[in-house]
């Protein structure tokens, strides 16, 4: 079997009746799967495909929730050289049919809830009635890969834009869960984030390198997400931290469920409040607490432990991975690192670069500037130990009275405030500033404070300028596709509120 193909990357496990997966999509009848099974399965994937006429580099799509069956096309697929093109299924009927025009896709597999979604004249394989008979048991041996050969095609959340397909390596994408040191074999991971996006997938490929139990839920839901932690005794609970928002606000739920099997929280893709870091300590007795930075198109992870030991602070991203190299960048024009403490845009340089944006030439030179480095387009600053802290994204950045303000920076500041769980925060138009920062609040159960309390603790801790002309609370932020917080969102509901 392959050492190098992506697809096989849990094959070492296979024989020891190691379970690899409990799937939740019926919860009155999960399945539980072994990495055989598991294996057997991608390699009926892969044989079906071959017999379909597929060859190497051949895309197919996926559009499902998750589910076993979406991980055994995954890693089928690239057995036999085929990619696979995870597809996000809240896009429109329109953005989906662009999604697997552009990358080209022979075939699509498909849940049954979402077959109107799927081009009519695309062929696709239903998982939930032709699935079985599409599999073709039997032995298979992988394809030998090259460093530059795509295993996966992602696509970006096009939230800018259309959404651009990330042509990421075999090699690449091995090097990543190489790196997660954190990941235990013993361990169990529960996953509820969607496998469409980075988070779920860098969870699912390192769990399966390291030869440990993933729990998988086919979406998330606040209440049955506790449920699966107490039925299912998973060490490890990942996500965005906006999902993580919504389990604190369960507090019913909480006092009467058993959490005591979770001893590493991990959350990802955006940063987490002050307020919601406090209370994941207090709600799951003091676990680990990981905060994760990644990019679809650099990885995805490249922080993580200190090599000397030095105890990651909270809220950090980490510290640089062995084997990949970070810089911050202040001056495009002058790439270069001056060391010490400072912010400016995040470069990146390992294994895990994508090797090109899909037909999208000057997209791909714009990100990959030469010399194997990607720029992120995230701004983050680094402390006097070489720690990284998450700061903003660069095209989040607004002007407001010549003064440039990032969102992320004043959602920091509310979020000290004891009584703030969450925050967002969107630049609406101004007459004489040009624009504004208008924030959304999610306050702590059973907090009450007023909007005006909150701007004035925004002028007592943060620069005057950056203060948020309006406050309006939720009882939660609205998510994206990705689980992360909507801001296309709120910035429409602020316009709305403020009549801009």
């Amino acid at each position: 079997m392959s050492k190098t193909n992506l697809g096989c990357i849990f094959q070492r496990h296979v024989g020891h009746d190691r379970p690899a997966i409990v799937d939740l999509k019926d919860p009155k009848a999960p399945l539980s799967i072994t990495y055989e099974q598991l294996s057997d399965m991608a390699d009926a994937v892969a044989r079906g495909l071959v017999s379909r006429g597929l060859v190497a580099g051949d895309r197919v799509g996926i559009l499902a929730l998750n589910r076993v069956e979406y991980l055994a096309v995954f890693f089928g697929a690239m057995r036999a050289g085929v990619i696979p093109a995870p597809i996000n299924i809240k896009l429109s009927v329109e953005m989906v049919a662009y999604v697997l025009g552009d990358a080209g896709c022979k075939l699509a597999f498909v849940e049954d809830a979402f077959a109107d979604l799927a081009p009519a004249d695309l062929p696709n394989i239903s998982f939930d009635t032709e699935f079985q008979d599409f599999l073709d048991f039997g032995p298979f041996e992988a394809i030998e890969t090259t460093p530059d050969m795509p295993a996966l095609q992602p696509y970006t959340s096009g939230s800018t834009g259309k959404p651009k397909g990330v042509l990421l390596s075999h090699t690449g994408q091995m090097w990543g869960p190489s790196t997660a040191d954190w990941m235990r074999p013993d361990g169990a991971y529960l996953i509820a984030a969607p496998l469409y996006h980075k988070n779920a997938l860098m969870v699912t490929k390192s769990a399966f390198y390291t030869g440990a139990r993933i729990v998988l839920m086919p979406r998330f839901n606040a209440k049955t997400y506790l449920k699966a932690i107490e039925d299912y005794r998973p060490t490890t609970v990942s996500g965005v931290p906006a999902m993580v928002a919504m389990l604190m606000l369960e507090q019913e739920t909480l006092a009467t469920t058993d959490l005591s099997s979770v001893t590493e929280v991990s959350m990802g893709s955006a940063p987490a409040s002050e307020l919601l870091l406090a209370q994941v300590k207090q709600v799951f007795n003091n676990p680990r607490i990981m905060i994760q930075y990644g990019v679809t198109e650099a990885g995805p992870r490249m922080f993580g432990a200190h090599p000397d030991g030095i105890p990651r602070p909270l809220g950090s991203c980490g510290y640089p991975l062995p084997g990949g190299e970070v810089k911050l960048v202040m001056d495009e024009d002058n790439p270069a690192d001056p060391g010490g403490e400072m912010a400016g845009e995040l470069w990146v340089r390992n294994p895990g670069v994508l090797l090109a944006y899909h037909n999208l030439p000057e997209a791909t030179a714009a990100k990959l500037p030469g010399d194997g480095w990607f720029r992120t387009g995230d701004v983050l600053r680094r402390d006097a130990q070489g720690f990284y802290w998450f700061v903003s994204r660069a095209d989040d950045m607004f002007n407001s009275g010549g003064e440039n303000i990032y969102p992320a920076e004043v959602e920091a500041v509310l979020e000290k405030h004891g009584d703030v769980l969450q925050s967002a925060v969107v630049p609406i138009p101004h007459a004489v500033k040009g624009e504004v920062p208008v924030a959304f609040v999610v306050l702590a159960d059973g907090a009450a404070v007023s909007e005006d309390d909150l701007k004035q603790f925004t002028l007592a801790n943060g620069p005057a300028y950056a203060h948020p002309r309006r406050i309006f609370f939720l009882e939660a932020l609205p998510l994206a596709s990705t689980n992360k917080v909507d801001r296309r969102a709120l910035l429409e509901d602020a316009l709305a509120r403020t009549d801009a």
